[in-house]
């Protein structure tokens, strides 16, 4: 079999399927160590540098199993195809190179329906490379879209395949740890953009308020989406509830955890807003299903591969969090549980709020690696392994 490249979406394709494959990952260790690919089985990976293969070609061949497929990922795909390229010569048959790069495993989508009701569907779509969530609402001929990645063509795609227009794009907060794609799906597709004045007042984006407790509608029929502000993760932090089903929670409510309340450098007193919209979250059927804006790992996902849990499931998981009946103790545990925040954030806090443009290589690299939105030991615990 001669060389090829492959896609990022035929590698979770593989990883999905538990193919008998092998991933190489060329790039130096601390890049490895920040953001590598991650699947919901386990798979066999090695991180053998590049600069090995140039460096001590022998000793490195010797680290990558032979005959079995052999799957090459690298920063920008030119180390991964000098390296396909050794393994060729060293008599490895079924050698790929991804294309692209790292990047594109950071850009991908992958759909799951999460609901199909009498007249609409709910879509998840997983960006394994951030571990996070955005969403998609489609009745008829129209389709919202909460929390965007700034991977457009997917969304607009995604819905042209079902007859759709894009007619609502809505931001949950103002993101810090990927580059949100509200405004520039608004300017493609003519879409309303909706975001809390609490965290957009003070941008230079072009959207419509939302008003806590209202409903938001299709032109015909469809089911009803209400808008629950829940600060403390952000001030502008909003939630969305829709057919009284789905909670659509951005940073609000985890599966793991509760969305961190210091990033804005203002934990103590975040934190007791924070406090007081977990008694809104707390107070809502148990019954409705949270969607969350970003997963710890592949764990949280239900044998379909959705990232969701009734309420009354999350609160019991949490109990650590949401037993605290009083701000102080509940401040004591973010406290406890506070960590440095990733350099690059302050900088997509400005890009989300269009005061600072930046070219879309310099996008690319502030929108690699995982989030670290979380507020729990666990979070913690999981950032000190990979430090």
């Amino acid at each position: 079999m001669a060389l090829f490249t492959y896609e990022a979406n035929d590698l979770f394709q593989w990883l999905v399927n538990r193919d008998d494959i092998v991933v190489v990952d060329v790039r130096n260790d601390k890049d490895f160590g920040r953001f590598h690919i991650e699947a919901p089985y386990p798979f066999e990976m090695h991180n053998v540098s590049y600069y090995d293969f140039m460096e001590l070609e022998e000793e490195s061949v010797a680290r990558v199993p032979k005959n079995r497929p052999i799957r090459i990922v690298c920063a920008k795909e030119g180390s991964a195809k000098y390296v396909a390229e050794i393994l060729e010569r060293h008599g490895y048959a079924d050698v790929g190179y991804l294309t692209g790069g790292i990047k594109t495993w950071g850009n991908l989508l992958v759909a799951r329906q999460v609901a199909a009701g009498a007249d609409y569907e709910l879509f998840q779509f997983i960006r394994p490379g951030k571990a996070s969530c955005s969403y998609g609402l489609v009745s008829g001929r129209e389709m919202m879209v909460f929390d965007p990645s700034r991977n457009l063509d997917f969304y607009i795609d995604f819905a042209a395949e079902r007859g759709c227009t894009i007619t609502r794009t809505f931001e949950t907060h103002l993101q810090a740890d990927y580059i949100a794609g509200s405004r520039d799906l608004a300017n493609r597709t003519g879409a309303v953009f909706h975001a809390n004045d609490s965290d957009f007042k003070t941008s230079k984006n072009p959207y419509t308020p939302l008003t806590d407790g209202e409903v938001l509608r299709f032109s015909q029929g469809g089911p009803a989406v209400r808008v629950l502000f829940t600060p403390g993760h952000t001030p502008g932090s909003t939630s969305f509830i829709v057919d009284e089903r789905f909670l659509i929670s951005g940073d609000m409510v985890f599966i793991n955890s509760v969305g961190r309340p210091d990033l804005g450098g203002k934990a103590e007193a975040w934190a007791k807003v924070l406090f007081a919209s977990i008694g809104k979250i707390k107070a809502l059927d148990h019954a409705i299903r949270v969607l969350p804006g970003h997963y710890i790992d592949w764990a949280e996902a239900n044998e379909d591969l959705v990232f969701t849990l009734p309420l009354g499931e999350v609160l019991a998981r949490n109990r650590e969090i949401y037993d605290i009946d009083n701000p102080a103790d509940f401040y004591g545990f973010i406290k406890a549980n506070m960590r440095t925040q990733p350099e690059e954030y302050a900088t997509i806090r400005l890009v989300n709020a269009n005061l600072e443009q930046v070219n879309e290589e310099r996008q690319e690299e502030l929108d690699l690696g995982k989030n670290e939105c979380a507020a729990s030991a666990y979070a913690a615990k999981q950032q000190a392994q990979t430090a």
